[in-house]
């Protein structure tokens, strides 16, 4: 009756239960390792010869479940249990921790011991570390800033109590040094970012792809890391990033969840998150596979196909479909971010020139000497969006609204407005600027809209999928464009089940 007792309490696995800490530094669910690990050829946990990095070690969980699979392939040429476990721990299995503290909770996953030199580790080392390293480095500063990771010296520059979150494996110019040796697969998790000083101060630089691309430096046979989704738009820090990985050929697989909590459960961060396999030795189309809730959905695609990535399999025949032909798009004519030149900052005045600041504040005014009219708008009719229409909203696998008549707006000639809003066009007359309101509150042009949104700012360049239609005339519907561009039945179920239905004055 004991025994009983003991195979049905709740006994988790403690990695899953550090998973679900909220962290730039994201602590990786064992269940998450391994699906990282089913996408390299399995035969690698038949090699004794087969070196493993894992770079930035945060609980040791993705070198402890690489552990059980070779402890398991290696039976036959290791008979002997102890001497399989040594061979594999002293041999194969490599890290470097991005803390002291996380140092010591890979030891102990790795070698059930902080510290591998001691009795009660599972295999002997005649140091405290084993293979798994920690040291701690400093950043370079250069300008305020760190020359390898873009840190704040203002936010990092600190004292011994503290970590300086100088990440080892990112601050060498060569990473090979670190080890002295050849890795066949590195596989991470790696921090997401650091605070880059700007703004007030809580500006965050990603640096993940700091790690994606010094591990390419080492030439592995293959590199699979999980990281934000939010590279496949570019943006700040990631635009070189985003070209260098869609031009990539040698990225085998892409496996990305629009959901960032269905991969750690206790995160919240908008854009979801992706995994990937890079092999050295291959090249040629990338198997994509999109994960929302209990929906999956795997492809053959060429990454570079366009310049912004189509997170959706579905979504590229509609994409593909809808501009075949077309030689301009609204990327064209929405125009760029502050088109008045006044900031969100700005101190509302009593009178002046009338002026839309952010929803909350509403109309007010501002003095017509602080106006920079470049683009001659001023005095035409425009359509206004707000830049950040869906804040709040990081789950991408629920229907997304972005506009609708509650927060859009349609400034008079003489009305300006604040870096808040988007100009998405500009007319001589109100009725044009209404024919051009309904095109693109339409679900269709929000869906074009949505393929390649991954946070929640929205700029001009994630216009470059709908077409600009010269003239706009009367009020458009869904039903319109898809026999304009030919979308079927199956198609459109697609897209309505992606864009939020539009209330009076609130979105679905």
């Amino acid at each position: 009756m004991a025994e009983n007792i003991f195979e049905n309490v709740y006994n988790p696995d403690v990695l899953s239960c550090l998973a679900n800490l909220s962290n730039d530094e994201v602590f990786t669910p064992p269940t998450v390792a391994n699906d990282m690990l089913d996408l390299l050829p399995q035969e690698l946990f038949l090699n004794p010869d087969t070196k493993f990095l894992d770079p930035a070690c945060k609980s040791g969980v993705f070198l402890r479940e690489i552990a059980k699979r070779l402890i398991k392939g290696l039976e036959h040429q290791f008979p002997d249990l102890n001497e399989r476990i040594d061979h594999i721990y002293k041999n194969q299995l490599y890290g470097i921790a991005i803390t002291e503290l996380t140092s010591l909770i890979s030891r102990r996953s790795i070698y059930c011991s902080a510290y591998p030199n001691s009795e009660y580790s599972v295999v002997k080392f005649d140091n405290s570390e084993g293979n798994i390293r920690f040291r701690r480095i400093n950043h370079t500063w250069r300008d305020g800033k760190c020359v390898f990771c873009g840190a704040a010296q203002s936010q990092y520059s600190r004292g011994d109590e503290l970590e300086t979150h100088a990440y080892e494996f990112i601050h060498f110019l060569k990473p090979e040094e670190i080890f002295n040796m050849k890795f066949d697969v590195i596989i991470s998790n790696p921090p997401y970012q650091l605070s880059d000083g700007g703004g007030t101060g809580k500006s965050a630089k990603p640096i993940y792809q700091i790690f994606v691309n010094q591990a390419k430096k080492l030439s592995p046979k293959y590199i699979s890391m999980i990281i934000p989704s939010r590279w496949f738009s570019g943006g700040k820090g990631l635009d070189e990033f985003r070209s260098e990985m869609l031009s990539d050929k040698h990225i085998k697989k892409l496996v990305d969840y629009d959901n960032f909590k269905e991969v750690f459960p206790g995160v919240d961060l908008a854009g979801g998150a992706c995994y990937f396999l890079w092999s050295r030795d291959e090249k040629g189309l990338c198997e994509v596979t999109n994960i929302s809730g209990k929906i999956v959905d795997t492809t053959l695609r060429d990454l570079n196909e366009y310049e912004t990535f189509i997170r959706s399999n579905k979504a590229v025949a509609i994409v593909k479909k809808v501009n075949n032909g077309v030689k301009r798009h609204l990327s064209d004519v929405v125009y760029s971010r502050m088109p008045f030149g006044i900031p969100t900052t700005y101190t509302p005045q009593t009178h002046g020139i009338p002026c839309y600041f952010t929803q909350r504040l509403g109309m007010q005014y501002v003095f017509e000497k602080d106006i920079n009219d470049t683009f001659n708008i001023k005095d035409k009719w425009k359509f206004l969006v707000p830049k950040a229409p869906i804040a709040g909203q990081t789950d991408f696998s629920k229907p997304v609204a972005f506009y609708y008549d509650g927060n859009t707006r349609i400034a008079k000639p003489g009305e300006v407005c604040t870096e808040s809003w988007l100009v998405l066009g500009a007319f001589d007359t109100e009725e044009e600027t209404l024919s051009y309101k309904s095109y693109i509150l339409t679900k269709t042009v929000r869906f074009l809209l949505l393929q390649t949104v991954v946070s929640q700012n929205i700029s001009k360049k994630n216009y470059c999928f709908i077409p600009d239609l010269r003239k706009y005339t009367g009020t458009y519907t869904d039903e319109m464009l898809c026999s304009l561009w030919n979308i079927s039945n199956k198609e459109w179920e697609y897209i309505s089940s992606k864009i939020g239905e539009i209330g009076g004055d609130n979105n679905a």
